[in-house]
């Protein structure tokens, strides 16, 4: 079985969890903080690895405190840093988590989100049937170089996740990423403000006309589904008790690439990503333990 390439950010998540977020000049306590590795490709990579498909993550890992803490936590997982660099901190993800396990992120953005052309160019692409990549990732300065790579290897499997901040991106890149027809995964409130639609089945097929390609879209607790042009296959959401909702979008879009690759329908791919949500949703943090993998076929 070939690679999947998981390309963005590997931080530090500071996780503060508040009952409520403070207003100006407004002074609250902190209920409790925990430290974690996270980040976008990260998270994502955890969850494939999970199913024992092989990876590679793409990460870029700076210096400083956070680049350090970083690069001792990957090698903890036998994952060597795949590139260190020495002019620029890493950076870090404060992640709020409400009474409700809502969360809310303030990002400082180092090394982990710049992708320069020689750190690309030394990725062996006949290794791999599929890229991963993010919207936070595009959004920067270097993300024409990501542009640039996606273009030359349109012929794999791309996996493109534009995130909250997908109104931010400018609109030349998105265009661009669109017209290499992506499996697009974005969640109910991404897809409704980029297209301007009051529903997902009119979001999605407005969409489909740019991407051509398969759109999974999450709706939190109701579900997720699946357009590929003709057909919108929902899939129901697994019930679970919310602890926070750090990771669920990451450890969906993840389980989703690594069901198709193991050679499942988008219906099966869709369920079995809605449960490893679940778990995660129900779990601390973004990283689903092991001992708390597992998961089902289903229907589809």
């Amino acid at each position: 079985m070939k690679q999947a390439l998981i390309i963005g950010s590997t931080v530090l998540d500071v996780i503060i969890h508040v009952t409520s977020l403070p207003s100006s000049q407004e002074d609250l306590h902190v209920e409790k903080q925990t430290l974690s590795l996270g980040g976008c490709a990260f998270n994502v990579h955890h969850t494939v690895d999970l199913f024992k498909i092989p990876t590679l993550l793409c990460s870029p890992v700076g210096k400083g405190f956070y680049g350090d803490y970083v690069a001792k936590e990957l090698e903890k997982r036998g994952i060597t840093p795949f590139v260190r660099t020495v002019d620029m901190d890493n950076g870090c993800c404060y992640c709020y988590v409400d009474p409700q396990g809502e969360r809310s992120f303030l990002s400082y953005h180092g090394a982990e989100y710049k992708f320069y052309e020689s750190f690309l160019d030394s990725v062996d692409i006949s290794l791999f049937d599929c890229i991963y990549v993010c919207g936070l990732e595009i959004e920067e300065d270097t993300g024409s170089n990501l542009v640039t790579f996606l273009e030359k290897n349109s012929g794999l499997d791309i996996y493109y996740a534009p995130g909250p901040r997908i109104m931010s991106i400018a609109e030349e890149r998105m265009n661009a990423l669109l017209a290499l027809s992506p499996i697009l995964h974005m969640n109910r409130n991404e897809l409704l403000a980029y297209t301007g639609s009051s529903s997902i089945e009119e979001g999605t097929a407005l969409l489909y006309q740019k991407s051509c390609n398969l759109i999974v879209v999450t709706d939190g607790d109701k579900g997720s589904y699946a357009y590929d042009g003709v057909e919108l296959v929902y899939s129901p959401a697994v019930s679970a008790e919310t602890v926070d909702t750090i990771g669920a979008g990451d450890s969906h879009v993840g389980a989703f690439i690594a069901a198709r690759k193991l050679g499942h329908t988008t219906g099966q791919s869709l369920q079995i990503a809605n449960q490893i949500s679940a778990k995660v949703v129900a779990s601390r943090g973004a990283l689903l333990p092991e001992e708390d993998f597992h998961w089902e076929p289903g229907e589809g």
